[in-house]
């Protein structure tokens, strides 16, 4: 966990991958000024392995990336889509911590920015259909309604 401590705002910024989230870091990146801090999350799900997702592929490319084997195979994609994520905020200019956690995303990005004190929590949303997440859920939704900071939601 985090144990920096600043005079400027706190973030916690939930990566998975997606475009959605890459906008969640270029704008969390926007609003943490010099005396701010960044850190990055990505979840892995173990209860995935145990019952297989129903939620569609968009494409070919992310078909790899999303069918994995074991939760060994979940961490190593999960320390990519945080080293491509810290690439991505060099490239912004900001300086980032990063941790994987473990368990129901929305809960764990919760808790993680609560046990932390984080002034914020940045996440994207990918605009799955009405019926998708009646299915699924959202994370972006959830995590909504069970943060004790603000939460923004960017697409």
């Amino acid at each position: 966990m985090t144990d920096s401590r600043t005079d400027g705002l706190r973030f916690v910024v939930a990566v998975d991958g997606s475009a959605e989230s890459e906008h969640a870091l270029e704008h969390a990146a926007r609003l943490a000024d010099d005396s701010g801090a960044v850190t990055l999350v990505h979840v892995v799900n173990p209860d995935v392995f145990e019952e297989p997702s129903s939620d569609p592929v968009s494409g070919i490319g992310d078909v790899s990336d999303r069918i994995v084997a074991t939760v060994e195979d979940a961490e190593k994609r999960g320390e990519r889509v945080l080293e491509s994520a810290r690439s991505l905020a060099t490239e912004l200019g900001v300086t980032v911590e990063s941790e994987l956690l473990y368990g129901s995303p929305a809960t764990e990005i919760a808790s993680f920015a609560a046990t932390d004190d984080f002034d914020g929590v940045f996440v994207g949303h990918r605009g799955k259909s009405e019926r998708v997440e009646r299915l699924l859920g959202s994370v972006a939704k959830d995590l909504v309604e069970m943060a004790s900071c603000p939460v923004t939601v960017v697409r």
